[in-house]
């Protein structure tokens, strides 16, 4: 099988905003440019037209276009190198991937950092959730790729950040409804102003849908705030509220390839048996201290939440029977929280301008989670399914990380500027297992990692910048990929190790006529001890480590502005993603590691999927 696999991505659309009325003198119409796009992928607003790295930034007119503000994978299609798959399954979240990383995740996002505000959305285990972003209210969404997403932590591929806007100067209240077929339905209602030092926009909306297939239908309501209040000229506290609420959303699950010929909106297996739902209840509030201090900032970060899911799964009762079951029903706990600090000093090195920023932050998880079957009855004669059953699971589970991070940018020369960061991340995880009959399970891990980045601009011309990025990435096992152990034995899969990347890039940026914006880089990531699934059989899946992968490829963006009114872009990739170890997965039950007895090769050269 050759290694040669590569698969193109592209994207192309125009954009009309509505302007004022045509003047007759078409000489005295403004010039069509482009704005610059100031983002703040190194945690510094910059215009990511000088950064060494591939950032873009999606502000609030190209959201409203993009669609009705209901997924994130709306706006992303503009973005290269970003697949957002929207699976239409509102019970499993978006699939998000950058540069082939986050692509094993089954349910939410893996490999690529989420923030809402500057607060995570990522738990410390490296699991997050994009579902609670409010893009109805959201003033720009930035997108982050390459080397320079190990600054952010506990991810490989890349980091995507929500901002809420602000409040207008004024007090102002805006509705909207948005309808489509399937009973597709989203209202919204806005709040927002300012008195005096004291700004606050509030975002409610409803969505609800009857799904496209069968048993697919879901609702979600959310609320977003953000109070933002201004103590003197060189200060500003903001305090950001989030609620989110998915009662009994439907799962229509997967199809096999003969399901889907025959019917592609029907529901799949056991579906209507086992009333596959779920239900998502998240509360967040965080708040955020900055102070300018002369030239230097000081920016003090706090939040807490907490998430209870409850969901009903599809695994056949036959299979529950099985004593390491942990049954057909999740319900999970979840409280959490953190804090981050960070410095910023501005000043000179060898009489040529330097920035610096130091901090540290802290997050942490508790979580209950138990699991129980999904029927009453007997497994081989059940008298009711769909229903929450005999406790079969019941643990404590803690997940932890303590980083401290350092970077800076220098204008080396006239024409040079030269960036570098490093990061220390200390990861830690524990789970205490509270229900013995079926074995005890409990255990623990620490992952540690140094990850620095290098990066370096040459500004070829007022209009051109030739950039150059290396980093190391730094990515755990989440604690649902560790509740397993590939061997079949009680505990965690202590034995899984953390995936650890090099990563380069090479780019080009250039501004033309102030018309024209184009974006081009390669990039060559190379990751050992790639986590992969080993088995997923009767509700039970156990991950390994699967060796070295390699993710190469090219992206170009492309912005034109012809006419003040008229924006159109262009999104391109290509990107070979492939495993160079082989290894074995497990094709039917019982299979245990390090046996060939039912299991699949899986050779050097296969395509990730």
């Amino acid at each position: 099988m050759t290694s040669r696999k590569w698969r193109l991505h592209a994207s192309a659309a125009a954009a009309l905003v509505a302007g004022g009325a045509v003047q007759a003198d078409e000489a005295a119409a403004p010039a069509a440019t482009l704005k610059p796009s100031v983002v703040t992928a190194t945690r510094l607003e910059q215009d990511a037209f000088d950064l060494p790295a591939s950032a873009d930034r999606i502000d609030a007119g190209t959201l409203a276009q993009a669609g009705p503000g209901i997924n994130l994978s709306e706006a992303l299609a503009r973005v290269p190198g970003i697949a957002a798959l929207n699976r239409q399954n509102y019970a499993q979240d978006l699939q998000i991937q950058s540069r082939g990383f986050g692509a094993r995740s089954t349910f939410g996002v893996r490999g690529v950092r989420l923030l809402a505000d500057g607060i995570p959305a990522t738990m410390p285990d490296g699991q997050g959730q994009s579902s609670g972003f409010a893009l109805g209210s959201a003033q720009r969404i930035e997108v982050l790729r390459g080397p320079f997403s190990a600054l952010w932590g506990n991810a490989s591929g890349g980091v995507i950040q929500v901002f809420t806007a602000d409040g207008g100067a004024r007090p102002e209240a805006t509705a909207s409804q948005y309808l489509g077929s399937d009973g597709l339905r989203k209202t919204g209602l806005k709040l927002g102003g300012t008195a005096g030092a004291v700004n606050l926009l509030f975002d409610l909306s409803h969505f609800e849908t009857e799904g496209w297939r069968a048993h697919g239908a879901a609702q979600r309501s959310q609320l977003n705030g953000k109070l933002r209040w201004k103590p003197d000229a060189d200060a500003r506290l903001t305090l950001v509220l989030n609620a989110l609420e998915m009662p009994q959303v439907q799962d229509p699950l997967g199809l096999t390839a003969q399901q889907l010929r025959a019917d592609p909106r029907q529901a799949g297996d056991n579906a209507l048996r086992y009333d596959t739902r779920k239900t998502i209840r998240n509360r967040q509030a965080g708040v955020v201290y900055e102070r300018q201090m002369g030239r230097d900032e000081l920016r003090l970060m706090s939040y807490a939440g907490t998430r209870d899911v409850v969901q009903f799964q599809a695994i056949p009762s036959t299979a529950q029977d099985a004593a390491t079951s942990p049954g057909g029903v999740i319900g999970l706990g979840r409280r959490y929280g953190g804090l981050d600090a960070r410095y910023t000093l501005r000043g000179e090195l060898a009489a040529r301008p330097a920035t610096l920023s130091f901090g540290a932050n802290l997050d942490q998880m508790q979580e209950v989670r138990r699991g129980w079957l999904n029927f009453s009855g007997t497994p081989a004669a059940p008298t009711a399914t769909g229903v929450q059953g005999a406790l079969r699971r019941d643990e404590r589970n803690r997940a932890s990380n303590a980083d401290q991070y350092l970077q800076g940018e220098w204008e080396a020369a006239a024409r040079w500027t030269l960036s570098a960061g490093l990061r220390h991340s200390s990861v830690r995880v524990r789970s205490q297992d509270r229900h013995l009959a079926n074995g005890d399970d409990s255990g623990h891990a620490h992952y540690d990692a140094l990850t620095p980045v290098l990066g370096a601009v040459f500004h070829a011309a007022e209009d051109w910048n030739v950039y150059a990025s290396y980093g190391r990435s730094f990515e755990t096992p989440t604690l649902n990929e560790l509740a397993y152990r590939a061997d079949g034995g009680a505990g965690l899969n202590t034995g899984l190790a953390a995936s650890k990347g090099r990563h380069f890039e090479l780019g080009v940026k250039a501004r033309m006529d102030e018309a024209w914006l184009v974006n081009a880089a390669l990039f060559h990531a190379r990751t050992r001890d790639e986590i992969g699934v080993f088995t997923n059989s009767g509700g039970r899946s156990a991950f390994q480590d699967v060796g070295a992968t390699r993710r190469s490829g090219a992206e170009l963006a492309a912005q034109w502005k012809p006419l003040p009114q008229w924006t159109l872009y262009a999104a391109l990739t290509l990107l070979n993603a492939s495993y160079l170890d082989g290894f074995r997965s497990c094709t039917a039950a019982p299979c245990t590691a390090g046996s060939a007895a039912n299991t699949t090769p899986v050779p050097p050269g296969s395509r990730i999927p």
